[in-house]
């Protein structure tokens, strides 16, 4: 066994410690967070303890270097992040995988102290123009880089947050992809259904996106809806549960499903059926009463109504890569059709899942005036959500209006 270390008067010196013969000064040595030896000195060895306890205490919380601000965004964000403990799974998972993917790797590790406004405006300008970035996208990356500063703002680690007000100038910029999304209009969107329900290759995706256009509901709370879910006498569908599709915290390579809450607490809702949704039920109902139901068990839930060919849960991408090849083989065919018929075509734009909940909520909008039971019915947690949409389809409305009124009152 070692022979412990002492000092002049016999104590026992503890690990780090130890004490000049020269000037009789006490010597403290340790690692800073960026491995880099440090030293501290007192005459007096209980004020030395005294100094080394408070540096353990802020090696432990990582302050000594943050509280300099020395300390990079990376380390900023990873505290930021440990506070938010109320977060759903799947919403930590969607902010640390952005973060990791875009910020991390290089803007991550600017230190804190040294990062200014026109850093992260031509950071996020890089993003959009190299990365190819939508807005939307990089609407997620501000929703955990602003907050993260603001941390160090609070934390008085540097006086004002550098990210405030960046995604007003990027979004005033001409020419940048604002992410608003379009709805469907009446023509295009019964142009995709009849093509896809009389399509002999597309014809098995009719009921999924009937349930889609036909109810608003997210794409999550469509996949995970089970039969127990629905009440076909009194045609209501009780959404209580979402089932995502992310990556995995410890493997961000792989995913894997898994059943959540809805998006907000405005999510869990009941929606009445119309009914073409009704009908669309009852054909994927008897269909699988002949073809068998899906068997799949997920975080202890059985009867999922939609299932792939492998009998397995929808992937959204795979959802989506198949609404890209409906509308190109439509539009392929539409165009030939047009040209023998000498007319315009009627071309089916670009668009995701999500597209058709607002689409939905859209064409809700064109026929109700109610806007709390727009919102109820499409689960917002905000009616400013409502309002954007409605307000849009109301000014499409008035111009509708506006022209109808020209063409009855024949009075200039």
């Amino acid at each position: 066994m070692a022979k412990a270390r002492k000092d002049n008067k016999g104590r026992a010196l503890r690990k780090g410690e130890s004490q000049r013969k020269s000037d009789n000064m006490y010597i403290y040595v340790y690692v800073d967070p960026f491995g880099k030896r440090r030293y501290k000195y007192s005459m007096d060895l209980i004020k030395l303890r005294e100094i080394e306890k408070s540096l353990i205490k802020d090696q432990l919380d990582g302050l000594d270097v943050y509280a300099a601000g020395k300390a990079d965004l990376n380390f900023v964000f990873d505290r930021y992040i440990s506070t938010k403990t109320d977060l759903r799974r799947t919403t930590y998972t969607n902010y640390t995988y952005m973060y990791d993917r875009f910020v991390r790797p290089e803007f991550g590790k600017k230190k804190i102290g040294t990062i200014k406004y026109s850093d992260v405006l031509y950071f996020y300008l890089h993003l959009i123009n190299e990365k190819h970035l939508q807005i939307n996208t990089l609407e997620i990356i501000h929703t955990v880089l602003h907050p993260t500063f603001q941390l160090a703002v609070r934390d008085e680690i540097i006086r004002n947050n550098p990210s405030a007000g960046v995604m007003a100038e990027i979004k005033k910029k001409p020419g940048k992809n604002h992410g608003v999304r379009h709805a469907l209009t009446v023509e295009q969107q019964r142009a995709f259904m009849n093509y896809m329900a009389n399509n002999p290759v597309f014809c098995k995706w009719t009921p999924l996106f009937t349930v889609l256009l036909g109810t608003g509901c997210r794409i999550g709370e469509v996949i995970g809806l089970r039969w127990e879910d629905i009440d076909m006498e009194k045609r209501l569908i009780d959404v209580n549960h979402s089932v995502t599709y992310y990556a995995r915290k410890t493997d961000t390579r792989k995913c894997e499903f898994a059943v959540s809450l809805p998006k907000t607490e405005a999510g869990i809702r009941v929606i009445p059926m119309m009914d073409a949704v009704y009908e669309a039920f009852r054909e994927e109902y008897e269909y699988q009463q002949e073809n068998g139901f899906n068997v799949i068990e997920l975080d202890g839930m059985t009867g999922f109504i939609f299932s792939n060919r492998f009998g397995n849960l929808h992937n959204p991408q795979s959802i989506n890569r198949t609404i890209r090849r409906i509308s190109e083989s439509y539009n392929a065919e539409e165009v030939l059709k047009a040209k023998k018929e000498r007319r315009q075509p009627v071309i089916i734009p670009h668009f995701s899942c999500h597209h058709l909940r607002h689409t939905f909520c859209t064409r809700f909008c064109e026929n109700e005036t109610n806007i709390k039971v727009i919102q109820a019915v499409m689960g917002h947690a905000n009616i400013e959500t409502t309002m954007d949409i409605y307000a849009e389809v109301t000014d499409m409305k008035k111009t509708e209006a506006i022209e109808k009124l020209s063409h009855k009152l024949d009075v200039f």
